[in-house]
């Protein structure tokens, strides 16, 4: 796609997402919030990141950290107030820096006035606001749905004698969207958020808001089957056709997307969960919307679930770029709050080859905070364990506290710079801190926060890599281990290579190319003389001859042969004309000048032809054929209206030769 003065920004943005409670505490209370996040967007300016993403910070009781909400046009006072919004927002776009916020439409918190007037009574104005209904005729839930969490997916309310449904936490209750009140409420959230300067949302769980109105049972799973990125327990026990991603929930974004376009520039990126649906990839992708008319950017969350290995990643890099509608713009992701850091599930060793990867790849990349220092999940001992998950599960993967450990600005102990010396973090340090900071890693050329700062800066140099086509490089069974793809426009050509195996991998022609970047603490990579070389681990990008250049050379060759035919050619077609020109010249005859004119231009065309040839360019060929044509039909009509006619017999006139004075 080639960029113009029209190009959405965030085609070309790279998006750092922000976990507010881990990122910067400015208020000694051992929790990040507004002001915090404010006091770093010098960094994030040096970085070279183009927006921020920010978790949610509305009041919550925070049974899931934020993503329960009692009051969705709020700041919850332990992340500062909407001064303190208002001033993050005022900074970074004097930096040039946009602002994304969370939007939690499918469920609110248990303690939000909707839900608490929902459940006072049946007869409550708010009580269709969300999902009630009757119990099964042996006194269960409605239905067999369970909770992402764990249990049934319905809690009891004594109350009113019925069940509502949480695809969640039982704190967080499912909003009703069929109910047209709830649409007009939420819808006015965003304009709150909206009004006050934010560039868009990203829309958390988004194809859950539609639940089949049958309310019918999921089918079991017949075998092993991942909903998510990693197995979930019992959620993974059944195929999820009926609790979320019901077709109804495209007119409501069509509907979120006319609102947003009436803002201007606003962005909408959505979560899609659908990896346990049969071609979950389509599903995915129809979030565009037919016309390209729903959300911007459905986030691509196939890789945070893919390991290191090359054959995988083609795989699903191909498969996502296939399913991808036309015209559509694709996004990049390899981690983020709820899921395992990159440095954590490929390797400290990779990490450089990860951060290559999300900044190279076509599409919009969104950075989760720390990994452009190659941070690693943290170690949380049981008695520090934040997440609801974590306590439910503590010997599983599915806490997710090792991620959102504080962000590490420098090695101060127990610390690192994200809260002042003496508090206590809400979640421990991770045990890097010492060396994988900020503060450690910004003076060195060769640290990981530099290089990913050089990748950052020369996405901004290279339009390729912003906007250029890809194709993967298939290679042979020797470069089997390496994932390599080219960027490509009319101008620039760039390869990207990383080698996930344990062996060198020879790739590329380094006649005419240059290595860009090399992530050269991983593996080296040298020039030799018919390829590229790359140790195991290393990554690099490299340019190549652009299209042009490429077409251009190889339209070239041969060209001096070409010359000589050209120039043979033009030879043979005038050589007959030129005995009749200089006969005309000599006796002056009238009746040759027709063939001089054609002689003339024949011999002067003829070259023209000859230099198209030679210039292997067919334009110049194809003008100089109609040109020839033209001019050839032009001076047979001029030579004949110059020469007198002869005189018909039996006129008494003499000939015209012997008529005329010398």
């Amino acid at each position: 796609m080639t960029e113009t003065s029209q190009t959405p920004w965030w085609h070309n943005a790279v998006i750092y997402q922000v976990y507010p409670r881990s990122f910067s505490d400015s208020d000694k209370d051992g929790v990040g919030d507004l002001s915090g996040i404010c006091d770093r967007l010098g960094y994030l300016s040096w970085l070279g990141v183009d927006a921020v993403w920010i978790n949610p910070f509305y009041p919550s009781p925070m049974a899931d950290f934020g993503y329960d909400i009692s009051d969705h046009c709020n700041v919850d006072p332990a992340f500062g107030s909407l001064e303190s919004f208002d001033a993050l927002v005022l900074q970074a776009h004097a930096r040039g820096l946009r602002i994304i916020l969370d939007y939690v439409p499918n469920h609110t918190s248990s303690a939000h006035p909707w839900f608490r007037a929902s459940r006072s009574s049946r007869a409550d104005a708010h009580r269709d606001w969300y999902h009630w209904q009757d119990p099964a005729p042996d006194g269960g839930p409605p239905n067999n749905w369970v909770s992402a969490f764990g249990g049934p997916a319905w809690t009891f309310d004594e109350r009113t004698g019925q069940y509502y449904l949480h695809a969640f936490l039982p704190e967080q209750p499912d909003l009703n969207w069929r109910t047209p009140g709830v649409e007009a409420a939420m819808f006015d959230v965003a304009r709150f958020w909206l009004d006050r300067g934010v560039d868009g949302f990203r829309i958390d769980v988004a194809n859950f808001v539609m639940k089949d109105p049958q309310l019918r049972d999921n089918p079991i799973a017949t075998e092993p089957s991942s909903t998510a990125y990693r197995p979930l327990g019992a959620y993974d026990t059944q195929i999820h056709l009926y609790d979320k991603n019901h077709p109804d929930a495209h007119p409501v974004y069509r509907r979120f997307r006319r609102l947003l376009d009436g803002y201007g520039d606003r962005v909408a990126l959505g979560e899609i969960n659908v990896f346990d649906w049969p071609d979950w990839r389509t599903e995915w992708a129809a979030y565009y919307g037919a016309a390209l008319d729903e959300l911007h950017l459905p986030m691509d969350l196939s890789l945070v679930g893919v390991s290191c290995d090359a054959a995988l990643l083609r795989e699903a890099i191909g498969a996502s770029a296939e399913a991808l509608p036309a015209g559509a713009w694709p996004t990049v992701v390899l981690g983020n709050h709820d899921e395992p850091r990159v440095a954590s599930r490929w390797g400290v060793r990779r990490a450089r080859a990860a951060m290559l990867l999300l900044l190279t790849l076509p599409g919009t990349p969104i950075m989760y905070y720390g990994d452009e220092l190659g941070m690693t999940n943290g170690v949380i001992p049981a008695g520090r364990i934040q997440d609801r998950w974590g306590h439910q599960a503590p010997d599983t993967s599915l806490g997710r506290d090792p991620q959102r450990t504080p962000m590490q600005w420098d090695p101060t102990p127990d610390t690192a710079g994200f809260t002042h010396p003496g508090v206590n973090p809400w979640l421990p340090v991770a045990s890097t801190a010492p060396t994988v900071n900020v503060s450690a890693q910004q003076p060195v050329p060769d640290s990981m926060l530099s290089f990913t700062r050089m990748l950052l800066k020369m996405r901004q140099r290279h339009e390729a890599l912003r906007s250029g086509t890809c194709t993967i490089v298939t290679g042979s069974p020797e470069t089997s281990d390496c994932l390599a793809y080219t960027r490509t426009t009319a101008t620039e050509s760039l390869l990207v290579a990383i080698n996930f195996g344990d062996r060198p991998v020879q790739i590329g022609d380094p006649s005419d190319s240059a290595a860009l970047i090399a992530s050269a603490d991983t593996g080296t990579i040298t020039r030799e003389a018919q390829s590229w070389r790359l140790a195991p681990g290393a990554a690099g990008v490299f340019t190549q001859p652009a299209p042009s250049t490429q077409q251009q050379r190889s339209r070239s060759r041969g060209t001096p042969v070409k010359v000589l035919l050209g120039v043979a050619a033009a030879a043979l077609t005038t050589g007959s004309w030129i005995p009749q020109m200089l006969r005309s010249v000599r006796s002056r005859s009238v009746t040759d000048f027709s063939w001089t004119y054609l002689a003339l231009f024949l011999l002067g065309s003829s070259t023209w032809v000859a230099y198209g040839v030679a210039a292997a360019d067919i334009t110049i060929w194809g003008t100089n054929v109609i040109v020839f044509a033209f001019v050839a039909v032009i001076a047979a009509i001029k030579a004949a209206s110059r020469a007198p006619k002869h005189p018909t017999v039996g006129s008494g006139l003499p000939p015209a030769s012997e008529g005329r004075g010398r």
